[in-house]
């Protein structure tokens, strides 16, 4: 199954499909309430994608929940197994779209894909949005495995930036990346060895992502013949890094990790900053 669904494929409205708008922001639900999917239920980025944060140099600003209130999230949502799951947000999936596809898939569920530009994408053919807060049905909760799969720790990133067989991906914007500005973090600069390619350069002026072909060449250009279990994927807080996830699962390669604490939790941490190209 593509990681992606266009507006106009006949299975968003199929009997076992169930619809997530997920944002982020202060106002999401505000702005969910302005205007959503028919049928599709409300997940906060914040408060149902990540656990609230204590400490930000143990997990970055958008650490994993526990994986029973995921779990407990889930069966809230009247998600199982057999669920064929679409989520979108109103930011070409930079933001809960692609986080809560990752997270799915972190968890083993396979039959979950992102609306390919989002809400946008719904806006631009016209379909009519709904005002009405949608309560799902709720179910059990979902039968998670012991942890999400997938991820990394800072050990290892630290290492991997440095093994020529391995590489890691900053997929933040290149002025972040070489120290330019922080808007969000206490310091400014990247993780030594790290690589990096913007999410942004993803997608196509429509807000959609960039073609299979076109996507598996660029990534293809920048990792070389590392294989696709050898690639590290961050961001600032383990949320703009599901994007190029997602986008490398579309152009066929799959296996990537993702270090959750990303640049939030290394920048806390008293390590070695990089404020050069790699």
């Amino acid at each position: 199954m593509s990681p992606l669904i266009e507006i106009n494929d006949p299975a968003l409205a199929g009997p076992n499909t169930i619809l997530i708008d997920a944002r982020a922001g202060k106002d999401t639900h505000d702005r969910y309430l302005a205007g959503h999917l028919k049928n599709a239920a409300y997940v906060d980025l914040d408060r149902d994608l990540a656990a609230p944060v204590t400490d930000a140099s143990q997990g970055g600003r958008h650490p994993l929940p526990d994986i029973n209130d995921f779990a407990a999230l889930l069966g809230k949502l009247g998600i199982t197994p057999d669920s064929h799951v679409v989520v979108y947000d109103d930011k070409s999936a930079a933001f809960g779209g692609a986080r809560f596809w990752w997270m799915l898939k972190a968890v083993g569920h396979q039959n979950v894909q992102v609306l390919n530009g989002g809400l946008q994408a719904a806006k631009d053919a016209g379909i009519e949005l709904s005002t009405e807060e949608y309560t799902p049905t709720p179910v059990a909760a979902y039968p998670v495995p012991t942890g999400f799969t997938g991820t990394v720790t800072i050990k290892e990133v630290a290492i991997a930036a440095h093994d020529p067989n391995r590489i890691v991906i900053d997929v933040r914007e290149t002025p972040r990346y070489l120290g330019i500005t922080e808007p969000l973090d206490l310091i400014a600069g990247h993780i030594p060895g790290a690589f990096n390619l913007p999410y942004v350069t993803n997608l196509g002026a429509d807000g959609k992502y960039l073609d299979a072909d076109t996507l598996r060449k660029a990534y293809d250009d920048a990792v070389g013949p590392v294989a696709a279990e050898d690639i590290v994927v961050h961001c600032g807080s383990g949320v703009t890094a599901c994007h190029t996830l997602l986008g490398m699962e579309y152009a066929g390669i799959s296996g990537a990790k993702m270090y959750v604490g990303s640049w939030s939790e290394w920048s806390r941490r008293g390590l070695p900053i990089g404020t050069s190209e790699r």
